[in-house]
């Protein structure tokens, strides 16, 4: 338990560390002082000593963009681990139930089709679509037989209908300005945040934190199978219900406000054991930080290594992740030997 809070404390210590410096990076020359001078004075309810300009770059850009790179970290680094352990399988991540599929249609389908007339936003309509989708696959795997394998496959036929969806959408209606826009969210950006994305993804991240904190103990049983936690006395058809209904619900709200992230929920779950072992009162909040402390750190990388050109940041998670992927596995088959 003192080793657990210990890892706890020192992956707070680390992210709290991360936001703070990466709030004082970017193209604008504010320094560090008055980085925290604006801070200070909008947490004290007091004005800025900076000029408005200055103090809207660190409030209302640069604060509200990192804390959502760690919410969006955290959310899907938690969502791969629980998925990774629910369907036993090493390569689920949140988007193998075809989440992310389905809200990139819905954001297209609002933004290249005008569906809803200007009512509808961006992340209103990727939300739409994201909760189609997991409805959909939740029919299909009803209908195939509800095992975890059939839900996989489930998810990645969802996941192709809604991706063929996509694609027909802006090739037969979008104009050549209006894809780029679009295929720059598809590839995942940060660009756009504001506070209310930030406490609305918080606020779902929260919640299905404290549910799978909950299921803790029965996602230890699913590692011995789905027939070994009946026997343990787990609802298993029940529990998945549950279980992939929170990730889906947290995936759709993250994707919505940030777009399609790859690669931070397949590779921080397989660190994470590694590092702490698969115990998952130990595991899902150690894997939440620490996928938050590496957004945070990707999307300052994405935003300041072209200035003043940024690179949409799903791009630098899939070059970052595929290699240390490869190396995760490698160590992880050593290890095994």
């Amino acid at each position: 338990m003192t080793a657990t809070l210990l890892r706890t404390a020192a992956g707070l210590a680390a992210l709290v560390v991360s936001v703070a410096v990466a709030v004082t990076i970017g193209p604008a020359d504010i320094g560090v002082d008055e980085v925290w001078s604006a801070l200070a004075s909008h947490l004290a309810g007091d004005v800025s000593g900076l000029t408005p300009i200055r103090d809207g770059i660190v409030w209302n850009l640069r604060l509200p963009r990192t804390l959502l790179a760690a919410v969006c970290g955290a959310g899907l680094a938690l969502c791969g681990t629980v998925m990774q352990s629910l369907l036993r399988n090493p390569l689920a991540d949140p988007f193998v139930l075809g989440v992310s599929s389905g809200a990139s249609t819905g954001a297209v389908v609002v933004v290249v089709l005008g569906v809803g007339g200007g009512a509808l936003s961006l992340s209103a309509g990727a939300f739409a679509g994201a909760v189609c989708s997991f409805a959909l696959m939740l029919l299909l795997s009803r209908t195939l037989g509800d095992s975890a394998d059939r839900v996989v496959l489930s998810g990645v036929a969802a996941m192709q209908l809604f991706s063929a969806l996509t694609s027909f959408i802006v090739v037969t209606s979008a104009d050549a300005e209006t894809t780029r826009g679009v295929l720059f969210w598809l590839l995942g950006s940060l660009s756009g945040a504001g506070w209310a994305d930030v406490w609305l993804c918080l606020a779902v991240l929260a919640l299905t934190l404290t549910v799978c904190l909950g299921y803790a103990g029965t996602l230890d049983a699913f590692a011995f199978g789905q027939d070994a936690a009946a026997t343990l006395g787990v609802d298993v058809s029940r529990t998945r219900l549950i279980l992939l209904c929170a990730t889906a619900l947290l995936t759709a709200a993250l994707v919505s406000a940030a777009g399609a992230i790859g690669f931070v929920g397949l590779v921080l779950p397989h660190a994470a054991r590694a590092l702490v072992g698969p115990g998952h009162r130990r595991l899902l909040p150690v894997t939440a930080l620490g996928g938050a402390v590496f957004l945070v750190w990707i999307d300052t990388l994405a935003r300041t290594a072209l200035e003043p050109q940024e690179i949409p940041v799903g791009v630098v998670t899939s070059l970052i992740g595929v290699p240390v992927f490869v190396l995760v596995l490698h160590r992880t088959r050593r290890t095994h030997r």
